[in-house]
């Protein structure tokens, strides 16, 4: 599907991924043997094989994998940005299985082996926009959730759809503080779920997904805040009303169901107006829906998007 308004990144403007890893080694070897052995715990290095998807290109310079993979918030393992980089690799990947369940005619429990091959791995580069005001660009590898719940055919009455995280605090250290309610539940509405741009995604950079970027398989939302885009689901629940998530629940008048980027209004505490792009130093301006207005701004046709934040 070709969406209008994304200009594609030129080949020759994508870093290959050799000099990165070139770079990467020599990174490690800097700041020492034990930064190295840390690094390779918490990525493994697997491959996934995928096409790159023309149609969700950007001119935008790509963030280097190095701060993709250490600059995290995961606040099941640490509430530090470098945090859970040092402990992911306590998390075990497999065996992994995803419930999908609630208001569908054929709930299902599918193993990762089978969400890897359920659909055309892709490769697709977004924008990530975290609500902290600052932002990366990622070549991420997944495929629209929508394959995903075209599976399970849901009913007329599914209206939302609600993810759910693992809660493990042995994998997890980071459950036994109570910074928010676990697990960590995420949602969105259900003409949200199937839209196009919404990535069920296993990988980024070419491999599957580093722990603390949220192994094995994640969303990414492009258009909303950061937050809004659940790490390692294992379970996804179609809903008639809507769920409230984590962030809701532990600051309502912070934190909105729908957290679509605007720069037009402000988190209580901080201007949404500008972020700070990894690796650039000055301030660059926010975009509306992350730049993804013409392909997303119809799913909120006649709302008033200060009130629903």
């Amino acid at each position: 599907m070709k969406l209008p308004g994304i200009p594609k990144i030129p080949a020759s403007e994508i870093t290959p991924r050799e000099l990165f890893y070139q770079r990467r080694h020599f990174m490690q070897l800097a700041l020492g043997g034990s930064t190295a052995l840390l690094a390779s715990a918490a990525f493994s290095g697997e491959k996934l094989a995928s096409s790159l998807s023309e149609a969700y290109g950007l001119t935008d310079k790509l963030t280097p994998l190095e701060d993709v993979s250490q600059y995290n918030n995961f606040y099941e393992f640490d509430t530090s940005k470098e945090g859970p980089a040092k402990m992911a690799g306590r998390l075990k990947t497999r065996p992994w299985t995803v419930s999908v369940e609630g208001e569908v005619r054929k709930p299902k429990q599918f193993a990762i082996e089978d969400l890897l091959k359920l659909a055309p791995m892709q490769e697709r580069i977004y924008r990530l926009r975290c609500v902290e005001a600052w932002s990366m660009v990622i070549p991420w590898l997944g495929y629209p959730l929508a394959e995903l719940l075209k599976q399970v055919e849901p009913t007329s009455d599914a209206r939302y759809v609600e993810f759910v995280s693992l809660h493990d605090p042995e994998q997890m250290p980071g459950q036994r503080r109570a910074v928010l309610e676990w697990p960590y539940r995420e949602g969105l509405r259900i003409d949200e779920a199937m839209h196009p741009l919404a990535l069920l995604t296993f990988g980024l950079y070419g491999e599957v997904l580093p722990n603390q970027n949220g192994a094995p398989v994640r969303m990414v939302v492009p258009w909303k805040y950061g937050f809004k885009s659940a790490k390692s689901i294992v379970k996804i629940r179609l809903l008639k009303q809507q769920p409230t998530t984590s962030w809701m629940q532990a600051g309502p008048s912070e934190y909105g169901f729908y957290a679509n980027v605007n720069p037009a209004v402000d988190h209580p505490r901080w201007s949404q107006a500008k972020e700070r792009r990894l690796g650039e130093f000055l301030k660059r301006p926010t975009l509306p829906f992350n730049g993804y207005a013409e392909q997303v701004a119809g799913l909120y046709a006649g709302m008033d998007l200060t009130k629903n934040f």
